[in-house]
C-alpha cells in the first residue's frame, strides 16, 4: 500500500471543521481516488477549548500554527485561517520554504501575495493549490487551468460574491431596499457583521484578479481592478431594470483590451453592478449562488455554477486539491510558470464601448432635465431612453434614469464631470453598464 499523504490543518473554523468531517466521512472514497490514504496528522487554531462539532482528539495539536511546517510527519499544510497577511501568510511562507505543499482557500492572500507564493512553490518543486479561493465548491480554477487549457480565453466574468447576489435577488423578488435586505442577510448568516468587503466588491475583486491571471497568463494585479459595490442600488433601479428586460447583478469581468492573449494587450478588470439581459444564464442565478462564465475561442461559452461558500462546498474544493497532490499533480499554480507570466498594463476603460444605465437623484424643479440632457450632449452621449419618477414622500426628490446608446465610456465620464457640483443633483449619479 502507498504511504499516506499526511496533512496539517491550520484553522478550524467553518471550513476547517468541515474538512475534518469530510475526511472522516469519505476517507475510503478519497483513498481510492487519490491512490493512497489521506490522513490528518496535526491541527492548529487560536482557541483549543472551543467546541467545533468534530472530534479533534486523534490529532496532534500545535498551539503555534507556524510550527506545523516544521513537523517531519507532515507533507501538506492546509491554510484555512484567512486574511491577506498575518498568521496566514507566515504559515504559507513557512510551509513552502520547508518544502511542504500548500493548499489554501484564502483569496485575499493569493490576490495580494500569489506571485511570491507561486515562486516559492516552484523553487521548492512543491504544489500550491487554491481551488477553494474562488467560488467555493465550483471547480472553476481547475476548469480554466486544465479543461480549457487549449483555448485562448476571450473573456471571463461572473457572479463571484454570494452575499451580494442574495441581496440583489431578494430586492428583486420583494421590492425591499438594500439596507433592509442586508440586515436580513446578516441575521441569516449570509453576510458578516461588517459586510464591507462583500457589499463594496472587494471580495469579488480578489477572486477576479486570480481568475484573470489564470485565464490570460498574466501576473496578478489586484490594485488594477476597478471596484464598485452594490450599496447605492435602490429598489427603483431594480424595478426599472426589470421593465427594460434586465436584472441587476454584481459582476466581475476581465478581458484583454485588444481581444488577443498573444499580442500582450492591456488587461481589463472590473467589479461593478451590471444590468444583465434576462435571457442570459447569469440573470437566472439567484440567492447565494456563484456562477462564472469563460469564453474560449474553441470551447465557446463555458458556465460554472454552484455554491460559492459554506463548509461543505468549500471543504470539498480543498479536499479536491489534496487529492491532486496525493496523485502527484504539482503543476504551475497559475497554469504556466511564474517567470512566463506577463506583466500586463491595466487597460484604459475609457476606450471601451458599452451601453450604460444612469440614475440621477435630483431636486424637483424646472430645468433639471434640460441640464442633464445638455451635459449628455456636450459629453457626446446619445440617450436611448429616459424615465422620470417623482418621489414626493421624500421632499420632492425625483429619480431620473436613462439608458444610453452604445458609445465610449470616456464620453459618459465626461458628461458626468460636466454635472459635478450641480445644485440640481442631491447625490452623485449611479452608473451601471449593460452586459453585452
Amino acid at each position: 500500500m502507498a504511504e499516506p499523504l499526511r496533512i496539517a490543518l491550520a484553522g478550524l473554523g467553518t471550513v476547517g471543521a468541515g474538512l475534518v468531517r469530510l475526511v472522516e466521512t469519505n476517507g475510503a472514497l478519497i483513498e481510492r481516488r487519490a491512490g493512497r490514504p489521506v490522513r490528518i496528522a496535526a491541527v492548529s487554531a487560536r482557541d483549543r477549548s472551543k467546541d467545533r462539532g468534530v472530534d479533534l482528539s486523534p490529532y496532534i495539536w500545535e498551539d503555534d500554527m507556524t510550527a506545523l511546517s516544521a513537523r517531519a510527519d507532515v507533507d501538506v499544510v492546509v491554510e484555512l485561517v484567512g486574511g491577506a497577511d498575518g498568521p496566514a501568510l507566515t504559515t504559507a511562507r513557512g510551509a513552502l520554504k520547508a518544502g511542504k505543499a500548500l493548499v489554501t482557500a484564502n483569496k485575499a492572500m493569493i490576490a495580494h501575495h500569489g506571485m511570491e507564493l507561486a515562486e516559492l512553490a516552484e523553487g521548492q518543486g512543491v504544489a500550491l493549490k487554491f481551488e477553494a479561493a474562488v467560488a467555493g465548491g465550483i471547480p472553476v480554477i481547475k476548469g480554466l487551468r486544465e479543461g480549457a487549457a487549449a483555448n485562448r480565453i476571450e473573456r471571463v466574468y461572473g457572479i463571484l460574491n454570494g452575499t451580494c447576489n442574495y441581496i440583489l435577488s431578494t430586492m428583486e423578488t420583494t421590492g425591499r431596499e438594500f439596507a433592509d435586505v442586508l440586515a436580513e442577510a446578516q441575521a441569516l448568516g449570509y453576510a458578516e457583521s461588517d459586510p464591507t468587503f462583500d457589499v463594496e466588491g472587494v471580495d469579488a475583486a480578489h477572486k477576479l484578479a486570480i481568475l484573470a491571471a489564470i485565464a490570460f497568463g498574466a501576473r496578478i494585479d489586484f490594485p488594477a481592478v476597478d471596484i464598485g459595490g452594490i450599496g447605492r442600488v435602490r429598489a427603483a433601479d431594480i424595478a426599472q431594470a426589470a421593465a427594460l428586460g434586465y436584472r441587476i447583478r454584481l459582476l466581475g469581468i476581465a478581458d484583454c483590451a485588444d481581444g488577443s492573449l498573444l499580442a500582450g494587450g492591456g488587461l481589463f478588470q472590473r467589479v461593478q453592478p451590471y444590468l444583465v439581459p434576462q435571457h442570459h444564464p447569469l440573470a437566472a442565478v439567484d440567492g447565494a449562488t456563484n456562477a462564472v462564465v469563460a469564453e474560449g475561442n474553441f470551447s465557446g461559452r463555458l458556465l460554472f455554477e454552484g455554491a460559492g461558500a459554506g463548509d461543505g462546498p468549500t471543504a470539498s474544493a480543498v479536499a479536491a486539491d489534496i487529492i491532486d497532490i496525493a496523485r502527484g499533480d504539482i503543476g504551475a499554480p497559475f497554469s504556466i510558470p511564474v517567470a512566463e507570466l506577463e506583466q500586463r498594463e491595466a487597460a484604459d476603460s475609457g476606450h471601451r464601448t458599452s451601453r450604460a444605465y444612469l440614475r440621477f437623484t435630483v431636486t424637483d424643479r424646472p430645468g433639471v432635465l434640460a441640464e442633464i440632457a445638455t451635459a449628455m450632449r456636450d459629453g457626446g452621449v446619445s440617450i436611448e431612453s429616459l424615465i422620470q419618477q417623482g418621489r414626493p414622500e421624500e421632499g420632492g426628490e425625483v429619480l431620473v434614469a436613462m439608458v444610453t446608446h452604445e458609445g465610449p465610456e470616456a464620453n459618459v465620464a465626461q458628461a458626468l464631470q460636466l454635472l459635478e457640483g450641480s445644485a440640481s443633483l442631491t447625490e452623485p449619479p449611479l452608473v451601471m453598464r449593460l452586459l453585452a
